[in-house]
């Protein structure tokens, strides 16, 4: 059997087309994800400070921070990552702050997203791109 120009055309493509499905199987997680924790109510873009590095060498251990004054509960998601959800914070009447500072396993380079119940029962959300060198979820 000869193998065309034609042949390696279609292929690549279809290579290429298999490699951008889990991406969107990441991102389709991530919105149901929100979706679950917001109860499909609106989203705000502003009342959650989330601080990550612009480019983290080691995707095993990414330093975040979040603050959301008012909060009752917080939920940090990695849109890259097989499971999405990775650490929620809850925060009682009593507590001084909300704010919360850990650190998180990313997959590769990503969108990690900080989603923040307030307690008026309202959310706010917002992103922060993390270029990772060395993946921490086997990549």
């Amino acid at each position: 059997m000869d193998f065309t120009r034609r042949d390696a055309l279609i292929v690549g493509t279809g290579a290429a087309v298999a490699a951008m499905l889990p991406l969107r199987a990441f991102a389709s997680a991530t919105e149901d994800a929100i979706a679950a924790f917001t109860g499909g109510a609106d989203v705000a873009d502003s009342g959650v400070t989330l601080t990550a590095p612009e480019i983290a060498e080691n995707g095993n251990t990414v330093p975040i921070s979040v603050s959301a004054p008012g909060a009752e509960s917080i939920i940090i998601l990695a849109s890259g990552n097989p499971n999405p959800e990775v650490v929620g914070f809850n925060f009682g009447p009593l507590a001084g702050s909300q704010e919360a500072s850990t650190r998180i396993r990313l997959a590769g380079t990503q969108d990690v997203y900080a989603v923040a119940k307030m307690s008026d029962g309202s959310f706010a959300m917002t992103k922060a791109s993390v270029k990772v060198t060395i993946g921490g979820c086997g990549g």
